[in-house]
């Protein structure tokens, strides 16, 4: 068995490890699911819907990792993505065993991950519900106030007649 030789200029391949890793990706003002399938310290290979064209530098988001990486290949679905800066990869592979990102709901408080938490949808539903009222009180005083003129035209006539015969 032969081992190949390398000229001086030419390094071996980095390892790459093979991972599937759900991540969110943004080109541009878009942003977009991905998977991540393979990584190394400098570039990472994904699989995306939205594939950017070659060249590209887009933002890969992984927990709290932001990549910022450019496209240099690009087949199908698949993109290939190289990195200016050295990726964590020990780091980024332990997000996955987050307890975060655990299937299975664990013991105890749950953590908001964002810097501005989302409204809570309680607040919404009250919200509504206290506009919807509102908006039927309004509905039926109006309808009892035509119905209250209604009822004060019709006995309008009757009423003076009969003041007119009692004397006044």
């Amino acid at each position: 068995m032969s081992v190949p030789k390398y000229s001086q200029n030419h390094r071996p391949r980095e390892l790459r490890r093979r991972v599937v890793i759900p991540a969110r990706l943004r080109n541009g003002a878009q942003w977009s699911d991905t998977c991540i399938l393979n990584i190394s310290s400098r570039g990472l290979m994904i699989h995306s819907g939205r594939a950017a064209p070659k060249g590209t530098v887009i933002e890969l988001r992984r927990g709290a990792f932001i990549i910022i990486a450019r496209v240099m290949w690009r087949d199908g679905g698949r993109v290939g993505l190289q990195s200016d800066d050295r990726l964590p990869v020990e780091e980024i592979l332990s997000v996955t065993q987050s307890k975060a990102l655990q299937l299975v709901a664990a013991e105890g408080e749950r953590v908001e991950r964002r810097k501005k938490p989302r409204r809570n949808s309680l607040d919404a539903r009250l919200r509504g519900r206290v506009f919807e009222f509102i908006g039927v009180s309004l509905i039926v005083l109006a309808l009892a106030l035509s119905v209250w003129a209604m009822a004060e035209q019709a006995f309008a006539k009757p009423l003076a007649r009969i003041s007119a015969v009692l004397g006044g």
